[in-house]
């Protein structure tokens, strides 16, 4: 015997208004216009506001952001990929969380080096203002502290790697373990956290070595021997550049002890923007030569694959995908847009042509 239950009226009433909402609305959502007034909001995609940006050093900024309530935390070490809109495109970046976990307001930092070219690190260090809002995934990276913590501890820094480590130490580990860290920037006043890390060496919480590679040049591991002479039998953790990084590992390997490193490694993507090229749907695993006058709408739908789009019905963004890495150029003025792996930059396939190699989330 098959049992129903009766909605409430007050069920029905607002199911229906949200259907007349939606018919009133389309192409878009009742909740696309929420997003507008209450983006932080309970169920709404994770998002965060800019509250606060705060300089660092000439050419690096500290982003405070008020994530929204979906916000699970972070472990410190981890990091967190941001969307931010740039010239009208959204752009992804993984930026570590510099803050402690669990603040009583619930905000976070990341901290950011405006690299040369850097879309997204220029545009968050020089023109991001309060109130902005960004998008956010939660966050994620094992380049954290194991439960146990390490009696001695080892920190290998260089430039924005600085970032991670900053986090376990604004937690209080230099309270539970003997650390020492060295990090190397150009010159002293490059030093990310700079007054910070001085004021702990001198209340002794941590041994701080800097290298300005400016005027000492830069660090190589045959030297630590001499900084830090039990630099083996410690547990080390390294970011930075990836040379530096290289010859860490390498170093470790000879002697045998790769299992007490740590390495974190944002290796950068080279996309070289070009005329037509292969399209890959990743879901549906099509793959497709495309030249650079086709719409990627019609190259993808030429191949089979079955595109989502309303344009030929005169509602637009209908045909709007995620690029999950590669080049495409927007026919309609020449504008290239890149995706670096992960980033799910939204673009739209019926004015989109590749421009290189690209995967398109479908």
């Amino acid at each position: 015997m098959t049992t129903t239950v009766p909605r409430s009226p007050r069920a029905t009433f607002v199911d229906r208004l949200l259907r007349l909402a939606e018919t009133v609305t389309t192409p878009l959502l009742p909740e696309d216009y929420l997003d507008l007034v209450a983006p932080l909001r309970a169920g709404a995609a994770l998002r965060g506001r800019i509250v606060a940006v705060r300089p660092e050093t000439r050419d690096a900024a500290t982003v405070v952001i008020q994530p929204g309530r979906a916000w699970r935390g972070h472990t410190p070490g981890q990091y967190v990929r941001l969307g931010i809109d740039v010239d009208g495109v959204r752009q992804w970046r993984a930026y570590s969380v510099t803050s402690v976990p669990g603040s009583p307001d619930g905000r976070i930092t990341i901290t950011v080096k405006a690299i040369p070219d850097g879309t997204v690190s220029n545009h968050l260090v020089r023109h991001a203002r309060p109130g902005t809002i960004v998008q956010l995934d939660q966050a994620q990276g094992d380049f954290v502290l194991p439960d146990a913590t390490p009696e001695r501890v080892l920190f290998l820094t260089a430039g924005s790697g600085i970032t991670p480590v900053m986090a376990m130490l604004r937690s209080g580990l230099h309270a539970r373990a003997d650390v020492v860290l060295v990090h190397s920037a150009p010159t002293r006043g490059d030093v990310i956290f700079g007054e910070e890390l001085r004021a702990l060496a001198a209340e002794g919480s941590l041994r701080l070595i800097e290298r300005h590679t400016d005027s000492d040049g830069l660090l190589g591991v045959d030297e630590l021997d001499g900084l830090v002479p039990d630099h083996l039998d410690r547990e080390a953790w390294a970011c930075g550049p990836i040379g530096m990084l290289d010859a860490v590992e390498g170093h470790w390997e000879s002697n045998g002890l790769v299992d007490r490193l740590h390495t974190e490694r944002f290796r950068p993507t080279v996309i070289s923007p070009g005329e037509g090229g292969t399209v890959t749907f990743t879901r549906s695993g099509t793959t497709v030569e495309a030249d650079g006058a086709t719409p990627i709408l019609d190259a993808g739908e030429n191949a089979g694959v079955l595109m989502p789009s309303g344009c030929r019905m005169g509602i637009c963004f209908g045909c709007v995908l995620p690029l999950r890495q590669g080049a495409v150029r927007d026919l309609r003025n020449g504008d290239i847009t890149t995706a670096v792996p992960g980033d799910g930059v939204l673009i739209q396939t019926c004015v989109s042509a590749a421009a290189g190699t690209c995967d398109i989330e479908l």
